[in-house]
């Protein structure tokens, strides 16, 4: 898959699900319930135990699921997630050395920023998408805001994004939102049950389709 594809995909999803389970034998089950709900685009965090092994099992066993790598800091750890199939890494803040690995093997890069000008640096380094975290603490305003006079950059929210504000991020200008513990409850998944997960997931497509659709 080449990178204009990923991004197109990713951008056409509009959901990017963050996968931190307790446990990596989990994640499997998870990410078949999400893709059941209609979440097709999953990062996998790097805090999560055996990180790249699960990446790998996850790419190998689950068709049509573009899988990302998360919580990337460095160029080091972007490239050992890519060699494990990870098609886009995502990191909390700006690395530019990770953001030229990710361009040296073709994948997508997420780089995290706060503030106008980190994310027009880390557009100006070749960044696809630019992370906006926390996004609990900026709120939907600041996307529309920023998007203003930086039309042209592609923005994903996250942290703190779930079904009650999605609807009024996408509506401010996000392409893609990222979102973890609205989407992936650690009880249900204690319990055994997935459908939460698959409820959760398909509440959150629609919600994202419904704001798409109303402009």
């Amino acid at each position: 898959m080449t990178r204009e594809d990923t991004l197109s995909r990713m951008k056409q999803a509009g959901v990017v699900a963050v996968m931190r389970t307790e446990s990596s034998e989990e994640l499997v089950e998870v990410a078949l319930a999400l893709k059941k709900g209609g979440v097709e685009c999953i990062e996998v965090a790097m805090t999560t135990p055996d990180a790249l092994d699960v990446i790998e099992t996850v790419t190998d066993e689950i068709e049509d699921v573009l899988i990302g790598a998360g919580t990337v800091l460095d160029a080091e750890t972007a490239r050992s997630a890519i060699l494990a199939g990870a098609e886009y890494v995502v990191s909390p803040t700006t690395d530019y050395e990770m953001i030229k690995m990710a361009k040296r093997y073709g994948k997508v890069v997420a780089p995290g920023t706060f503030t106008p000008t980190e994310i027009m640096n880390a557009w100006q380094a070749g960044a696809e998408i630019i992370k906006v975290f926390p996004a609990s603490r900026l709120g939907p305003k600041f996307l529309s805001d920023v998007k203003s006079p930086l039309p042209q950059v592609s923005l994903m929210p996250t942290g703190g994004v779930s079904h009650e504000n999605a609807a009024d991020f996408i509506q401010a200008g996000a392409d893609v939102l990222a979102v973890g513990s609205a989407l992936i409850d650690q009880n249900a998944i204690d319990k055994g049950n997935y459908g939460v997960i698959t409820e959760n997931a398909r509440k959150l497509v629609d919600t994202v389709q419904a704001a798409r659709k109303s402009g």
